[in-house]
């Protein structure tokens, strides 16, 4: 990889994707539950959606570009009984946003029917794209998902299920992979648990999906963490735990609880809305310009921006209101145009901040692009100080398992100190949280990856970010 796209053609963070599955003992319309599914899963993938499921002894699978509601809702008006599914909602980082990279992915082969949902990045996706090729396997499309699916094909073992775990020992970096293999479903964690998978059960229903939020709507009676290195085999409410790879240190995205899953999801063990309460509460401690005013960047510093005003004892106001609607656009070709979008998408509350000292609570610092935009936009409202506060330590280093975090050369906080970076965002002051301040807000640090703050990366990083793929 890699294709990096930038909200509005500044600098937002983007996560992989996010897998959604659904079986049942009775025959129901799999796809409209799915729809709903992966409508709750949104946050995690805008380009491309897509579902498969078991029917008539048969994968049937449809993917389309673009959101849930306008790829797939015409399910919503369509039966299609069935007894199992899974379904996708992607963001491109590797191979850009093609139909032929949406996912499921469904294939036939000398396996049986598979269809494949990942999120993750495969960290060694270059040696192994290198080899597979040189052996005669053809690529229908430019994602490192579709690798899965060559190493199985090609392995000896006849079984399916053998031919999946050996081929899961090949692979390295991240990955929650949801499978369907003829009329089973398959879900599979990768052994140092990176990204998020849970699953649950209502009535005759189990559910396996990226976060706690897409089971929610269907009122589970209970939900569990799939493991690191654990397989979870579905047969209508028939489960089977096997832990299949070893599972050594564990490396979850602290990322997940930062930012990117949705602030009512519970993501490995912790409330994420609670975890960035906690960031904010943090983030306020050491606080030495006064101010007036507490406002969150909608909707990622929503949750922090709570805690840092009640740790510091500052009003929080809402000074800042995010058009919904706007979604993700083209990237801007200009800085009039790019200033315009920012103006579209966040509207300041002026007779809230007029003469106001703020402080301004977001989740990360990327490029600098959007926050310098930002100040100006708080700024012609009236604002008289700003003070830009970040629930997470400075960015430095590339993310090589699933997030598209710049290259280092990209990040502006390895090329200016916060007194630098005020000044060139325009702000009075820049302030992040510190790295021993967030590894106190959870209970277990040691088993977080921080790779993006620090560059200790928890698995070896073989492609570089030339060979960054992603689902």
């Amino acid at each position: 990889m890699f294709h990096t796209v930038v909200d509005e053609g500044l600098d937002s963070l983007h996560d992989a994707c996010g897998v959604m599955g659904i079986s049942s003992e009775e025959e129901i319309n799999i796809p409209q539950k799915l729809f709903y599914g992966l409508f709750s899963l949104q946050h995690r993938g805008q380009e491309s959606a897509g579902i498969a499921y078991w029917r008539h002894g048969r994968i049937k699978a449809y993917r389309d570009v673009g959101m849930v509601t306008n790829a797939l809702s015409h399910y919503l008006e369509e039966d299609h009984p069935a007894r199992m599914g899974i379904g996708h909602v992607r963001y491109s980082t590797h191979g850009g946003n093609k139909i032929e990279n949406a996912q499921p992915i469904a294939i036939t082969c000398n396996k049986g029917e598979i269809a494949l949902g990942h999120n993750g990045t495969i960290s060694n996706s270059r040696d192994l794209l290198s080899r597979l090729s040189a052996e005669g396997s053809i690529f229908q499309s430019t994602t490192d998902t579709e690798l899965l699916l060559h190493l199985i094909a090609r392995s000896p073992r006849n079984a399916f299920r053998e031919a999946l775990t050996d081929s899961l020992g090949l692979l390295e970096g991240a990955y929650c992979f949801l499978m369907m293999h003829n009329d089973t479903m398959v879900a599979v964690r990768d052994p140092l648990g990176i990204r998020p998978l849970v699953m649950g059960r209502v009535g005759d229903m189990v559910l396996i999906a990226s976060e706690t939020c897409a089971l929610d709507a269907f009122q589970p009676e209970e939900i569990s963490e799939i493991e690191p290195g654990e397989m979870v085999t579905v047969e209508g409410m028939r489960t089977r735990r096997e832990q299949v790879l070893p599972c050594g240190r564990r490396a979850h995205c602290i990322f997940e609880l930062i930012y990117f899953a949705r602030p009512d999801s519970s993501v490995f063990g912790y409330s994420v809305h609670m975890a960035r309460k906690r960031m904010g509460e943090a983030l306020a401690r050491d606080e030495r310009n006064a101010c007036d005013l507490v406002i969150a960047v909608p909707d990622s510093g929503n949750s922090a921006a709570l805690g840092y005003a009640a740790s510091s004892g500052i009003p929080l106001e809402h000074g800042l209101t995010r058009n919904h609607y706007m979604g993700r656009t083209f990237i801007q070709p200009t800085k009039a145009l790019r200033e315009f979008g920012v103006r579209m998408k966040l509207h300041p509350v002026r007779e809230a901040i007029t003469g106001r000292r703020i402080a301004v609570i977001d989740d990360s610092l990327v490029r600098g692009t959007t926050s310098r935009l930002l100040v100006k936009l708080l700024r012609d409202a009236g604002a008289r100080e700003v003070h830009l506060r970040l629930s997470s330590p400075a960015l430095r280093f590339p993310c090589f398992y699933g997030i598209d975090i710049p290259t280092s050369e990209e990040l502006i906080s390895n090329r200016l100190n916060p007194e630098e970076l005020a000044d060139f965002i325009g702000a009075d002051s820049v302030r992040f949280l510190s790295i021993d301040a967030l590894r106190a807000c959870v209970s277990n640090p040691a088993d977080f990856c921080t790779a993006c703050f620090t560059g200790d990366y928890p698995c070896p990083v073989r492609a570089g970010p030339a060979g960054k793929g992603c689902a």
